[in-house]
């Protein structure tokens, strides 16, 4: 069987690769960009970096700054309509994973119209929308080389998966420089965010020896990396692997999908507003507690990965050691429960029956080495309290 690959059609990765954006714009015969970015990236001077980079060689660009965190269908309308009465001819998508899956949505929408339930999973994108070039500031999401954006439908709180070749960005810029500045608690959600994004597409069902090369690739970079990150953020050499890893997890799940994690952890952020990286923190151990009888030895692989395992440990050894990480991590890195984040025990007891249908409604749980029932999602949200 073969399988086909998606990836950006240039990806530039390493110090300074942000300054590349006017080249890229040259290559591809655009001139006249909408940055899509967010008030940090601006109050941090990176979107006027990048306006000075364009207008030193005569472009002239605007900045759309509206976007949120964990994007909705109301938050990305303002983009589009800017995008609607704007001559754009491309899109410089900059930040964290909101930025960039709003600039994606609004990319599509901008260009084709309708609504963004029109364009959920099960329906396959491929329409191309106005040409994104990705510049990612934080080393987790690897959305930058996916063909996924999710979008919150706030009048029900579902978290819309959306995938295609159209949600591909047609550049990723990877430039580790752009983290320095990122406060621990975003450097480890976004880089527990990554690990999972490489360890589900390791186990995946839809996993193929690419995407499990890429995911080997990613977990050796991230699993040494993480802590010096997130307790030095100056630390350049550790910037650099996560942002690297964080890159080829994205490449790594973009072509092998998630599994269970994300099935549980989308409803978790629509519902109490959790940060994406931090409900997969929250879940991950319990999923791979639950998940490992049936894939055994590509558990034992992500150990060994990670480096908290040898190959001289047996595989039934190395899983057990790859739970203790993964919780100790949680500890390190200050991953709180549900309940330490401040959510409603009886709140978030009653919606788990709804939360399960969602996850499974995600298609996500399909590719975990089990498939679980409503029932054992149940069971899963349960231990995290």
């Amino acid at each position: 069987m073969s399988n086909q690959i998606i990836l950006p059609r240039i990806l530039q990765v390493g110090e300074n690769a942000s300054l590349e954006i006017p080249t890229i714009l040259g290559s591809l015969g655009c001139s006249r960009p909408l940055i899509i970015t967010d008030k940090m990236m601006v109050e941090l001077g990176y979107a006027k970096r990048v306006q000075s980079c364009l207008e030193e060689h005569q472009i002239i660009s605007e900045v759309f700054d509206d976007t949120v965190p964990e994007p909705t269908v109301s938050s990305i309308q303002a983009g589009v309509e800017t995008v609607r009465n704007g001559s754009y001819d491309s899109i410089i998508a900059l930040g964290g994973g909101s930025p960039i899956d709003s600039a994606k949505a609004i990319s599509i929408l901008g260009k084709f119209g309708g609504e963004m339930r029109d364009y959920k999973f099960p329906r396959i994108v491929n329409e191309e929308g106005l040409p994104i070039i990705a510049v990612p500031t934080t080393a987790g999401t690897g959305t930058e080389v996916t063909r996924f954006t999710i979008i919150t439908d706030e009048t029900n709180d579902e978290k819309m998966l959306c995938v295609g070749v159209g949600f591909m960005p047609i550049a990723a810029l990877v430039d580790y420089k752009l983290t320095l500045s990122l406060p621990a608690r975003i450097t480890a959600d976004t880089g527990i965010d990554a690990l999972t994004h490489a360890m589900e597409a390791y186990v995946s069902k839809k996993a193929s020896p690419y995407s499990d090369s890429q995911a080997i690739a990613a977990m050796k970079l991230i699993g040494p990396n993480l802590r010096r990150a997130y307790h030095d953020g100056s630390d350049n050499q550790a910037r650099e692997a996560m942002m690297l890893g964080s890159t080829l997890a994205g490449v790594a799940f973009s072509n092998a999908s998630v599994a269970l994690v994300h099935g549980m952890s989308r409803p978790i952020g629509a519902a109490f507003h959790v940060p994406h990286g931090l409900s997969n923190a929250m879940l991950l151990p319990a999923v791979t507690e639950f998940s490992i009888p049936s894939a055994e030895e590509k558990y034992a692989d992500c150990a060994r990965a990670i480096g908290v395992a040898t190959q001289a440990d047996s595989d039934q050894e190395a899983n057990r050691k790859l739970i203790a990480e993964l919780r100790a991590l949680n500890d390190e890195l200050q991953v709180p429960t549900p309940e330490q984040f401040g959510i409603d025990r009886q709140q978030f007891f009653d919606l788990m029956p709804t939360m399960a249908e969602q996850a499974l409604a995600s298609g996500s749980p399909n590719n975990n080495p089990i498939v679980p029932t409503a029932e054992q999602i149940i069971d899963i949200y349960k231990q995290l309290w």
